[in-house]
Parts: C-alpha cells; structure tokens; sequence
C-alpha cells in the first residue's frame, strides 16, 4: 500500500471516529448520577403526575384516541425508575438497584389502581383498536424497547439535555399496556391483563438492560466502597440481578422471535399450498404456542387425500412440527360461524359505511352547486331593473351563462356571463366600463362578456318629425 493511501485511510478512520463519537459532549459523571438519581423518586409531584397521565391514557384507549395516548405518554414520569435500575447494575450500586425497583413496584400498582378504578366506572366498556394493541406483544416490541432504551440513555449521557427521554417514552409505550393490565382486571379478562403486563415487562427489561450497557460503555464512575469487600460483594449482587433481568429477557427474545417466525411461514404455506382461484381461505389461526394451523375455506372441496398432500409439505416449508386444520363444506358443524358471520357483517357494514359516505360527500357537493345556481338565477332577475335605474338609456336586457371559445386557446373551464343590452344611444367606453364593473360587483364574478346593441331611429320619432318641419319651412320659404 503506498504512503498516499495509508495516509488516507488513517484521515478516513480519524473523521469516522470522530462523526460517531459519544465522548465529546458526554456530561461528568456526578451531573450523570444526579440527573438519573433525580427521576428514581416516585412520590409527590411524580405520583400525581403519573395518576392524572394514566387517567389520560385509559381515557384514549377507551375512546380509540391516538393523539391523546401520545400525550399521556409524554408527561408520564415511568421512564426514570426503569433507568436507573439500569444505572444501577451499571456503577454497581445496589442500593440504587433497590430504591429504584421499590419506585417502579410502587408506580405500577399505582397505575394498575388508577387505570382498574376507570373502567370500573366508564361506561364504555368495549375494546378499541389502541387497547387490542397492547394485548400481543411481538418482537418488534422487544427491538423498539432495546432501541429506545439506547437512545434515552445515551441522551441523558449528554451536557445539552434534549427532548429524547419524551420521544423514547412515546416510541416504547410503557404507559397504555399498563392501562390495558388494569382494563383486563377490571373485566377480569385475564388474557387481556397477562398480554399487557408481559408487554410492559419486556419493555422495562430491554430499557434498563440497555442503559446498563451504555453505562458500561462509557465507564462511568462506580460507586466507591470503604473496603474491598463491601465492593465485591455489591457487584456480586449487582451481577445477580443483571442475571436475573438479562437471561430472562434474551429468553423472551427468543421465543418471540420463534413466534414470529412461525406466523410468517405459516402465512406464507397457506397463501402457496391452499388458498387458490377455486379456494378461498375465509378465516385463519396460526397458534404459534400449540403449532396449529387452522382454516376455513370456501370454494372447491378439498378431499382426505389432497388435505393430506397438502399437509405432508408442511416440514418442506420449515413448519415440521405444525398441525393443519381445515374446515369446509361438508363439516360445517366445525367452522366458527358466529365469528364468520360476525367478519360477513363487519365487512358488509364498512362498505355500506363507506358507500353512503361517498353518496353523502356527492349529495352536499351537487346541493352546493345547485344553490350557487339558484342564487345565481335570483341575481340575474334583479339586475335589469337596477341596471336601467342607473343608465335610462337601457331599453333591454339579455343575461345569461355561455361557454367561451376563442380560436388559438379553445374553450375556457369556466363559463362567461353574457350581458347583452339594447340602448337608445351608443354607449361610450366609458359607461361601458363602468357596466361591466357594476355588473362584476354585483354578481361577485370577473368573466364578464358586454354585448351592446344600439336600437335604431324609427320614423315618426320626434327627432325624425322635427327635421320633417325644418325641411317644410325651407321649402315654403324658397317658393
């Protein structure tokens, strides 16, 4: 490698380290240790605040309010006890490790109470969009939490404190699964309750095995004991608990993502081996848990035979242990019909929602136009009668709407009101000017097109009969 080329690479790997380092505007360590110590303490302001931003929670699940959840989210003050566990485990200070733990021990039954004494007393009982949500934690929730987690330690790591703790609370939700743990309780829906809290269990672990990491990355200063002993025996501890909080969680980790797995492949043999032009797939459940794959379908009858071939491709398509379960036609006994009915409905119900909202959305806009035209119409009978109060010379009047072409630009989108007038006496350009700005004001358009026709001399009219006289005069006179 030549000198130019090394020395290239070395400035490459300088600029590198120094776009991505952490280290610059990294705070000291005491401001880092009290900024995080100062938001373990749940008592006072923190527990009012958390009350009234679980009230606003549960309130938003109950009425489906996405914008209401992210607001509750953002005063809540449940992300401080959850890092500084982490913090704890990171400078070995147990005793950190247990203040915090008693703290969040305390904010949890205090949400749980505060949500359960809501839907004990809202009287909208059934469950929105927002809360199912929170009823099935999936991986994406465990790589949001480890995410979020990093991104709130490494702000509350910085000299300039900025808007990230808020965002990373919004992003890992801790607060709605809780208010959905207390929605389970209060209608002793139990699978409900269990979804949720496991949710926000694994949203506390990853956040806090996060900031533990960061902490250790940036080698903040342990906590300083008098003896050795003392030292090694709170790291053990210290260990322990990251053990305890750590282990299970890559556990979970792993089980989702099996999970996970498993739905996507099953989805994907139903959509290749089963659903096809003749066969339609009407409802499914794929049990990650107990591996079954259960169908109805519509359409052309599958036979024992063909069931069998189909389900002896299963371990083909990585789903070796998965059972198959197919109800059709010929045993309707076993197809859940109450759920597809209630799916038939669903779906009718949302087309005709959707139809007479377009029907509705049409009727307002023809209505609209159709009044615009009637008042138009109204105008248009008042404006010969003004238009003659103020020029006498007016005798008639045509007004109405045209098209206007002209040749090189061809028809207009907008139509032209034509005023056609039949006067006396020719118009100068002044007083047809100011028609036409008369008109334009008072029928509120400015495509105005002024056709004037000027009425011809009859005979008979006292202009005519006087030259008649003159004439007569003349003539006698020369006789």
């Amino acid at each position: 490698m030549s000198i130019g080329s090394r020395r290239f690479l070395t400035t490459a790997r300088r600029e590198l380290v120094r776009l991505f380092s952490l280290k610059d505007d990294k705070a000291d360590d005491q401001e880092i240790d009290q900024a995080l110590r100062a938001g373990i303490e749940m008592k006072g302001t923190n527990l009012w605040v958390l009350m009234f931003a679980i009230f606003i929670a549960s309130i938003g699940l109950n009425v489906n309010s996405t914008a209401v959840i992210i607001g509750a989210m953002l005063i809540s003050p449940l992300m401080g006890p959850i890092m500084g566990i982490g913090y704890g485990v990171g400078v070995y200070d147990f005793d950190l490790i247990r203040t915090a733990l008693k703290n969040l021990g305390i904010a949890v039954l205090i949400s749980l109470l505060t949500s359960v004494v809501y839907f004990l007393i809202t009287p909208l009982t059934e469950a929105q969009s927002e809360l199912l949500a929170r009823t099935t934690p999936t991986i994406w929730d465990v790589l949001i939490a480890l995410f979020g987690g990093l991104a709130g330690i490494v702000g509350a790591t910085r000299k300039e404190k900025s808007n990230l703790i808020p965002g990373v609370a919004i992003a890992t939700a801790l607060m709605p699964p809780l208010c959905t743990a207390g929605y389970g309780i209060a209608n002793g829906n139990w699978a409900y309750f269990g979804g949720a809290f496991y949710l926000f269990t694994i949203n506390s672990v990853f956040i806090a095995l996060s900031s533990a990491l960061v902490i250790r990355f940036f080698h903040v200063r342990e906590k300083h004991f008098v003896d050795a002993k003392t030292s090694g025996r709170v790291k053990r501890y210290a260990l322990v608990v990251a053990l305890l909080t750590g282990v299970p969680s890559v556990y979970l980790a792993y089980v989702l993502v099996q999970d996970e797995v498993f739905k996507s492949k099953a989805a994907q043999f139903v959509a290749h081996e089963v659903a096809s032009d003749k066969t339609y797939v009407t409802q499914s459940r794929i049990d990650p848990k107990s591996k079954v794959i259960e169908l109805t379908v519509m359409g052309d009858f599958l036979s024992q035979g063909r069931l069998a071939a189909i389900a002896g491709r299963l371990p083909g398509a990585g789903l070796s242990a998965a059972k198959l379960k197919v109800h059709q036609q010929a045993d309707q006994q076993k197809i859940d019909v109450s759920t597809l009915k209630s799916g038939v409905l669903s779906d009718l119900y949302t087309i005709s929602q959707q139809s007479l909202e377009s029907k509705e959305k049409k009727i307002q806009e023809l209505q609209s136009a159709l009044n615009s035209r009637e008042e138009l119409q109204v105008q248009f009978r008042r404006v010969p009668d003004e238009l003659h109060a103020i020029f006498p010379q007016v005798t008639e009047v045509w007004l109405s709407e045209a098209l206007d072409w002209t040749q090189g630009t061809g028809l207009k989108d907008s139509p032209v009101v034509v005023l056609n007038v039949k006067v006396a006496k020719a118009l100068s350009a002044e007083d047809r000017s100011r028609i036409e700005n008369w008109l334009g004001a008072r029928i509120r358009t400015k495509t105005i097109k002024l056709v004037v026709e000027t009425a011809p001399a009859e005979a008979g009219t006292p202009s005519k009969k006087l030259t008649s006289d003159r004439q007569a005069g003349k003539a006698l006179r020369r006789g």
